[in-house]
């Protein structure tokens, strides 16, 4: 799938393995984010640039995942002009969420969060 000139990819077909950047913000992030994840906010992709690199070194993907897609494909547009192969994940970890890919908590009381 395409968003505009954009590659894009469903959340349900991220590889299992695949390398997965998520630019939301930390509350985002606490209330529930996919396992092995990187997360760098959106406002910090610039500064943190050489730790995304250091991570891909090898070459690999980057999935970019915010809430719906929006920020995540301005900063997969932004890593694409950076030369790394980079792919927008459309809806976000909504549609991760909808797509029954596990997500995990970083409070302590996991009962319930909101996306």
């Amino acid at each position: 799938m395409q968003f505009g000139q954009l590659p894009e990819v469903a959340a349900a077909a991220v590889p299992v393995d695949g390398f997965l950047l998520d630019v939301r913000e930390d509350d985002e992030w606490v209330a529930g984010h996919a396992e092995g994840a990187l997360h760098i906010p959106m406002r910090q992709v610039v500064a943190r640039f050489g730790e995304l690199t250091e991570a891909v070194a090898d070459g690999r993907r980057v999935h970019v995942v915010c809430r719906v897609g929006g920020r995540s494909a301005q900063v997969a547009q932004y890593l694409i002009a950076q030369g790394l192969d980079a792919v927008n994940v459309g809806g976000g970890m909504l549609a991760w969420d909808a797509a029954g890919r596990p997500l995990i908590s970083g409070r302590a009381e996991a009962d319930a969060f909101v996306l």
